[in-house]
């Protein structure tokens, strides 16, 4: 019997894992990559690529190595606890010389179209429609592993900031920043304070005249050194600390984080405060922002109210002098050459463990990465992935659909709530 063909589309984190985990199976994996490289986020370019986040010349990730790698491949010990990007594509690529994944990569390949076959019920098959240098071609595959990531499209709700089309200064969104030397002796807001928008002011405090970081609902700052100097998530995310997490109640653990946080700086005398509380939304990582805040080079300002040709007015009624603007708002993603087998609604998908689509005659498609967890995305991708080609070779089964729609709905209740 022939080897069960899967089509991969992406060739990034989640993409090369993937490839992987279905040659592990005896399954046959084709890699539909848009750009001429693997890598994904973490491949740093002068030029934003449609369709791929991009990142700024410093990028050092968040998560330590030891938190990062793959389970069968670990990270070289003398490589740094904490990787600058140019790093992290080095890792990449020895990964995929060792396990030989390249000759299954198709670069600067786009997948244009992946609808379901005639017999589709029956097979649970698709075909796939993609285009290379300007031409299309078509082929049938057994299933679908599609890992284009949640960086695809730049947010950037202009429509939210009134006054911004008379403002006679220069704005940007994050992904077309790359370093802070255009923005030398400048006045700046940055708008936002996820990791981009606070590492972004944090540079930029270094060149800029002035900078000024603008938050709607304040942030809880981690750090990437603990106690002792070892890594703060090789720390925390012990299985002790698990487990004891997993017999205290929510509000206990979040209590006894924030003590910890605050006792580093407190984040309302710093004009951090959030009113949501540390484990409900995804932390920022950095280190060097309280001595950025302490020193003056960044001040911390509520949402902006209104931009006028020359300054920015903040709720708190301050007004500013600007002239620059740095949208760190984020990202969307979508799925356009999906023909409605999922449908993103307000950057959400309805997901079977943010992985399997409840409608499917045939559980053949998958989404490996969609997760946003507080920690590295790379184990995980590593676990739906042995998952999902399990789930396509039929060693397991999903249960009823009954039961994953109640799971979906009982998980956008607790993300609700949070």
């Amino acid at each position: 019997m022939a080897a069960q063909r899967v089509a991969v589309i992406g060739a990034g984190a989640s993409g090369l894992c993937a490839l992987k985990c279905c040659l592990d199976e005896g399954l046959e994996p084709t890699c539909f990559e848009r750009s001429g490289d693997i890598g994904g986020l973490w491949r740093f370019e002068e030029q934003p690529e449609e369709g791929r986040a991009s990142i700024y010349r410093s990028v050092i990730i968040n998560t330590s190595k030891e938190m990062m790698c793959f389970s069968d491949f670990p990270i070289p010990d003398d490589f740094p606890n904490y990787m600058h990007h140019s790093k992290i594509m080095e890792y990449f690529r020895m990964y995929a010389r060792r396990f030989d994944l390249l000759r299954h990569v198709r670069f600067g390949t786009s997948v244009c179209r992946v609808s379901k076959r005639p017999d589709f019920a029956a097979t649970g098959r698709w075909e796939v429609v993609t285009e290379s240098e300007g031409k299309q071609e078509s082929a049938v595959f057994d299933a679908v592993l599609v890992c284009t990531g949640h960086h695809t499209d730049a947010h950037l709700p202009l429509h939210a900031f009134p006054g911004l089309e008379s403002f006679e200064g220069w704005y940007l969104h994050s992904r077309d920043y790359k370093s802070p030397w255009a923005f030398t002796g400048k006045q700046v807001v940055v708008v936002g304070t996820g990791n981009s928008g606070i590492d972004i002011a944090v540079e930029l405090s270094h060149t800029a005249k002035q900078v000024f970081l603008s938050t709607k609902r304040g942030a809880w700052v981690m750090h990437r050194v603990a106690e002792g100097g070892y890594p703060f998530d090789f720390s925390y995310l012990s299985r002790f600390i698990q487990l004891l997490q997993s017999l205290l109640p929510l509000s206990v653990s979040n209590f006894v984080l924030e003590r910890k946080l605050n006792a580093r700086f407190d984040h309302a005398l710093y004009g951090l405060q959030p009113q949501h509380r540390v484990l409900s939304q995804h932390a920022t990582i950095n280190d060097d922002l309280p001595n950025c805040i302490i020193s003056g080079r960044v001040r911390v300002k509520p949402i902006i109210q209104e931009f006028t040709e020359t300054s920015a007015i903040f709720e708190d009624g301050t007004r500013e002098d600007i002239d620059a603007v740095v949208f760190a708002t984020g990202y969307s993603f979508s799925f356009p050459f999906l023909e409605d087998c999922v449908k993103v609604v307000e950057n959400q998908a309805s997901l079977y463990k943010f992985m399997f689509p409840v409608n499917l005659e045939k559980p053949t498609l998958a989404f490996i990465g969609y997760v946003q967890p507080l920690g590295a995305i790379m184990p995980i991708s590593e676990l739906q992935c042995r998952w999902a080609t399990h789930i396509f070779k039929g060693l397991q089964e999903l249960p009823p659909a009954s039961t994953m729609l109640a799971d979906i709905a009982q998980t956008k209740e607790k993300m609700a709530k949070r």
